[in-house]
């Protein structure tokens, strides 16, 4: 079986640097308290992908988890791609720290992952959630947050929802797209945030900007979810300075939150957003 590597642009390098950054941080920092830690991928992809500036194939987050030094104690790859998920086998094939679940993520999260980093176990997560679109469970989400053992980057679609939800009519919206959001956010009040008759002397509704719409995501990370710590996300954007998605961090201690400021500072300054 042939598999496809995905081809990526530089926002999504900045992405791989970004996660780089921060596992290696947070496994010093976890191994020096003496904590289990693990490394959870939930739309790991094969291990690789191919940059679209340089046309050659670089590490992808599960090369760059297995390559973080000091290690973490376990591996946790998930992806619904059949190549995919042999290509991971591969990795795991003489690391008995790898586990590879075959399948949609979702439910292997929740059900064969999460129950392994439980907070009165003294374990800790590391969670990637980088899905193409809206194809992630708010559950997943608000589990993570409640466990308070696990701290998640989080990929906001905005592009998928403003193309296939977040539509000027309203009509033209095929109704399993909305269901995909309301699966997304957790329920139906996304349609609150994303319109807004402010100024409008008609009193028509329009869509509010991305950012407005991003941080009202990073307010239900908060207040929903539960996570203590939730910095403004950065917006990846393409070579057109369109948005495709924000990139946001989630978690419980402050620690990490200063952490990852620093590293989101950097790539600000850098023009990532």
């Amino acid at each position: 079986m042939v598999v496809e590597y995905d081809i990526i642009g530089f926002w999504t390098e900045i992405k791989l640097s970004i996660i780089r950054e921060y596992a290696s941080a947070y496994s010093s920092i976890l191994n020096s308290k003496g904590f289990y830690h693990v490394y959870i991928d939930a739309f790991a992809g094969p291990g690789e992908q191919i940059s679209e500036s340089t046309k050659k194939l670089v590490a992808g987050t599960p090369k760059i988890a297995l390559a973080t030094e000091p290690p973490f104690q376990a591996y946790y790859f998930i992806d619904l791609d059949n190549a995919k998920v042999d290509e991971l086998n591969k990795l795991a094939r003489n690391n008995t720290d790898i586990r590879v679940f075959h399948g949609d993520c979702n439910k292997s999260l929740l059900t064969k992952v999460f129950p392994n980093v439980l907070w009165e176990d003294y374990r800790r997560g590391l969670c990637i959630l980088d899905p193409y679109g809206l194809d992630l469970s708010w559950n997943v989400i608000e589990t993570a947050g409640q466990m308070k053992s696990i701290d998640l980057f989080l990929n906001f679609p905005i592009q998928d929802i403003n193309r296939n939800v977040l539509r000027r009519d309203r009509t033209t919206v095929y109704p399993g797209s909305i269901e995909r959001m309301n699966n997304f956010w957790g329920d139906s009040s996304w349609e609150d945030k994303a319109f807004s008759s402010k100024g409008n002397m008609f009193g028509y509704k329009t869509k509010v900007d991305n950012e407005t719409f991003a941080l009202s995501f990073k307010r239900r990370l908060e207040e929903v979810a539960g996570f203590k710590y939730v910095p403004r996300p950065i917006p990846m954007k393409n070579s057109m300075n369109s948005t495709i998605y924000y990139l946001f961090f989630a978690s419980h201690h402050d620690v990490a939150l200063t952490v990852v400021n620093d590293i989101f500072r950097k790539y600000r300054i850098l023009g990532a957003g």
